[in-house]
């Protein structure tokens, strides 16, 4: 080589050089605390709004799940409603056909009733004339007899009538009503 270095000075060399390695090591060290305690305020800021930003995307994300929730459940309900709905206006329909159904059935009954009623009194009346008829009869039928057989006297006989047309049991119109209601 082109010159010898001595040993010594080799080892001087690389002590010096450790030496200083150390010391900067140390400096460096001092000055690294020295300035964390010294931090810029705007690097704490801006930690606290990383910390900040990372809490509210993790709540938006949980609110946009809650809303997609929210929004399932809310399509059920408007369908469970809209089914309702319907079952309900099928049975308002039911009800008003039956409703109608039942007040014909009313009116039918009614006139029943009424036509009902008028045949019994017209039965009734009918009856009533259908006694008389056959009372006049046996006693046109008893007269003839009596008139056949000689036994009847005229003289007498119109005064037995009239004791007959007062003693018969005849009906009159307020008793034809009564027997009718």
């Amino acid at each position: 080589m082109f010159f010898e270095i001595p040993q010594n000075l080799i080892l001087i060399a690389g002590g010096a050089f450790l030496v200083g390695w150390l010391l900067s090591s140390i400096s460096w060290a001092l000055k690294s605390k020295i300035r964390a305690k010294k931090r810029d305020p705007r690097d704490d800021r801006i930690r606290s709004l990383e910390a900040e930003l990372r809490i509210a995307v993790s709540k938006s994300e949980k609110s946009g799940e809650e809303v997609a929730k929210l929004k399932k459940d809310l399509e059920e309900a408007n369908d469970g409603q809209i089914k309702r709905d319907n079952v309900i206006s099928h049975q308002q329909d039911k009800l008003e056909v039956m409703a109608a159904d039942l007040k014909d059935s009313v009116l039918k009954t009614r006139e029943l009733r009424n036509e009902l009623s008028e045949r019994a009194t017209e039965n009734l009346k009918s009856e009533v004339k259908l006694r008389e008829v056959e009372t006049e009869l046996e006693v046109a039928q008893a007269s003839t007899d009596m008139i056949a057989t000689g036994v009847l006297d005229y003289s007498l006989a119109a005064e037995a009538l009239e004791d007959d047309v007062n003693d018969d049991d005849l009906l009159d119109e307020s008793e034809i009503t009564n027997a009718a209601k």
